[in-house]
């Protein structure tokens, strides 16, 4: 651990030349500039890009010959989990499950591997992937440990599967009431195992709660994971004061790496991590607390996510507001007065209709640039897509859930409800800004599947043949936009990230192919050689070969 801390620990200032390079930027119109060179000053920002022509410096601190490798900016991930991702990578993972019996063996050998653990405590499971046709239960979990308490967030995080040890341990039996907001699955008339949204509650507030130490172990962890995929800043979604505190910790220590533009897990978490105003740029511009994120409903894999019209495939079923019309105008009313920038979650086409009611109720009382921004914005009804643009709503939208999501969003809406279903072209020709992430760790942090995604509409497989609803692709120029110059726009810090034009941080990802050029199979595959933050590499490559 001490000697992974070491490598991010940036060395000291220097004038640099990255020379002989395909240099590919937007400006900040978004248009493609290219060059071979690239200056960097001993500030860590682009003092010149340099075009073949261009004299070079003679005597820079310190040289870099690119071998005519392509260099692109730094990869933004608009809308993340940082801790999450941290905690994936330490404790139970069953992303990468395709059955139930693979998660069953899973979960016996971890329990059998970590015998000291009190709780068993995981993430990934997804039974929509595993063909399973219901929630898994807490028998299906007894069967595999039974002498102590097992947790698991469903992928989403929308939904958790707890064992018959672990109900007992949070006092849940069967006259145990669902919080507003939240849903228990029940069989029996008892609780069966899995509790939705606002629910997880129930079980999270028995659970060991992590140590600092072990908030700081996720979170080098979680950088050293994000730079090896080229991404040099996050937008953290759902901050807690804890992981400030860590994040703080790690710019002490000369340990933060990575840039965060972070939200705050609503609004007592804002106001505890930043007082009355967004924080400043900390730590040469590697962390700063821009906004708030609000939960407005669930997600479309648990049936939480609000939606005008009942389920396809559960008739009974409209998901779950998770906040009144009320508490969301009051949040965000205590939020934009202290000029903090509100995300609002929303992921049904009444929770994204329902988030649009509230911006254009506030948007005539609170002057001033917004920049409101909806995260997911996943099923929108096809009428309110120019209500976006109309009130110059960001859309913080993940390409890679489409092909993730494809065959269960079909069961979930039928055919007639999917014209809005994650409708990025319309969206981009309504004049909507689309700022693009991954989600992480409910999906890979890794960007360059999205970017695939968002120009195909096809799977890692190159599913459906042709790509699913073609009509709303986006070119591969809007895709690095979104992972870049509108990633950083969408947090207010244009001024400083998503472009290599001087005068911006320095923050760039070195590749052996052109994304700008490569097929969508090519840029899937792609892996970066080297990641760049603020003129200092963070990250090389073994061997240096590579996508």
């Amino acid at each position: 651990m001490a000697l992974a801390a070491l490598a991010l620990t940036p060395p000291a200032h220097a004038d640099t030349l990255v020379d002989n390079v395909n240099g590919i930027t937007l400006d900040q119109d978004g248009k493609v500039v290219r060059f071979t060179g690239l200056l960097i000053g001993s500030d860590g920002k682009v003092r010149q890009l340099l075009d073949r022509k261009d004299k070079r410096p003679e005597r820079p601190d310190f040289k870099e010959d690119g071998k005519g490798r392509t260099l692109i900016p730094g990869l933004i991930d608009a809308h993340g989990h940082v801790m999450g991702l941290g905690f994936s990578l330490m404790l139970l993972d069953l992303s990468d499950t395709h059955s139930l019996a693979e998660a069953q063996a899973a979960i016996r050998q971890y329990a059998a591997d970590n015998p000291e653990m009190p709780w068993i405590i995981g993430s990934g499971w997804n039974q929509e992937k595993w063909g399973l046709g219901r929630f898994p239960t807490a028998a299906d979990l007894d069967a595999v440990v039974a002498d102590r308490p097992v947790w698991l967030e469903r992928v989403d995080g929308h939904a958790g599967w707890a064992n018959s040890a672990a109900m007992a341990a949070a006092k849940i039996g069967p006259t145990t009431k669902a919080p507003e907001g939240g849903r228990i699955e029940m069989a029996g008339g008892k609780p069966s195992g899995v509790f939705v949204d606002a629910a997880v509650a129930l079980v999270d507030a028995a659970k060991p709660k992590p140590l600092a130490r072990d908030l700081d172990r996720a979170f080098l962890l979680a950088q050293q994971k994000l730079i090896s995929q080229g991404i040099t800043t996050i937008a953290d979604m759902g901050t807690t004061i804890q992981e400030w505190q860590a994040y703080r910790r790690a710019g002490d220590k000369k340990q933060l790496a990575i840039r965060i533009l972070s939200y705050g897990r609503d609004i007592d978490n804002m106001a505890l991590i930043a007082g009355s105003e967004p924080t400043p740029w900390l730590y040469d511009d590697k962390l700063r607390m821009v906004g708030v994120k609000l939960y407005l409903d669930g997600a479309l894999g648990s049936r939480g996510a609000w939606m005008k019209a009942p389920y396809s495939d559960a008739p009974g079923q409209k998901g779950l507001p998770l906040l009144t019309p009320a508490q969301l105008r009051n949040k965000m009313v205590r939020a934009s007065m202290d000029k903090f920038q509100v995300a609002i979650h929303a992921i049904g086409d009444a929770a994204n209709a329902e988030a649009l009611d509230a911006i254009a109720d506030l948007s005539r009382d609170l002057p001033g640039e917004r920049r409101w921004r909806i995260e997911h914005a996943q099923i929108v009804d096809p009428a309110d897509i120019a209500r976006f643009a109309e009130m110059k709503v960001v859309a913080s939208m993940q390409p890679i859930h489409q092909p993730s999501d494809r065959l269960m969003a079909e069961a979930r809406l039928g055919p007639d409800r999917l014209k809005g279903a994650y409708a990025w072209r319309s969206m981009e020709k309504a004049g909507v800004r689309l700022a693009f992430g991954s989600d992480v760790p409910v999906e890979s942090a890794n960007p360059f599947p999205g970017i695939a995604a968002a120009i195909s509409r096809t799977d890692a497989a190159g599913q459906p043949v042709g790509g699913w609803h073609p009509e709303e692709t986006v070119s591969r120029e809007t895709a690095l936009d979104g992972f870049t110059r509108t990633a950083a726009y969408a947090a207010f810090a244009e001024d400083r990230l998503g472009t290599l034009m001087p005068g911006m941080r320095a923050d760039f990802v070195i590749l052996a192919d052109d994304p700008l050029l490569a097929s969508p199979d090519a840029i899937r595959k792609m892996t970066p050689l080297e990641t760049w933050i603020g003129g200092y590499r963070y990250y090389k490559k073994q061997g240096g070969a590579g996508g």
